[in-house]
């Protein structure tokens, strides 16, 4: 059964084509990223997922990305969102050109899956097929190495981790334990391509049981 999409919205974008050096210094610019690009989006993991895109298709470096607290519905003002990302390049058109496949990341290749009519109870389970420097170097793997990107809330995300390494010959190589700062959790996992997907297929599937039995075991 195909499950609703959830997309991500990128609440405010902006370039700053020559940095200050000040403001340099305190995200560790090498000397020939002198342009940031900044953004916000509503959905952490999908831009996260965003800026690893945007190293494949932009010479850009992501130097800095975190979530806030507490998720989207907690922000601090209305283009908050749930997550800030910052890529580096040696021009504004290349942070541009990163800022572009953000937006096309959001918009069309990274999604949430809804569990129920309401949206509330979602998870997220995409499959990287070629990382690029972002998400490789997170996951403690070699560039262009596929990835499964798991993530739930709390119980479910163990529960299908668990179910998730069983299904495939994959690697759990980074985990985050719930709660997260948004208190979701689940984990980076790797192998080949087929086994990502199978892994990434039985998440969702342990978690859809999950959704329609939340009390029986």
């Amino acid at each position: 059964m195909a499950l609703e999409r959830i997309h991500a919205d990128i609440l405010a974008i902006r370039v700053i084509p020559n940095v200050d050096s000040g403001l340099a210094k305190h995200f560790n610019l090498d000397p020939h990223h002198r342009s940031l690009g900044i953004f916000t989006s509503t959905v952490d993991d999908i831009g996260y997922t965003a800026l690893d895109e945007a190293t494949k298709r932009a010479e850009v470096e992501v130097v800095y990305a975190r979530s806030f607290y507490a998720g989207a519905g907690h922000a601090s003002g209305p283009l908050s969102g749930e997550m800030i990302g910052v890529m580096a390049g040696p021009s504004p058109d290349e942070v541009k050109s990163g800022m572009e496949a953000v937006l096309q990341t959001a918009e069309t290749g990274a999604f949430f899956e809804a569990l129920d009519a309401e949206k509330s109870h979602a998870i997220y389970a995409h499959v990287v097929s070629r990382t690029g420097t972002y998400l490789s170097k997170e996951a403690g793997i070699d560039q262009g190495e596929p990835l499964a990107y798991l993530i739930a809330p709390p119980l479910e995300a163990v529960y299908g981790l668990d179910a998730a390494l069983k299904a495939a010959d994959v690697e759990l190589v980074k985990f985050f334990g719930p709660p997260s700062e948004t208190n979701f959790g689940g984990g980076l996992l790797t192998g080949s391509q087929s086994a990502c997907q199978a892994a990434a297929d039985a998440f969702r599937e342990a978690i859809m049981d999950i959704g329609h039995n939340p009390t029986r075991y």
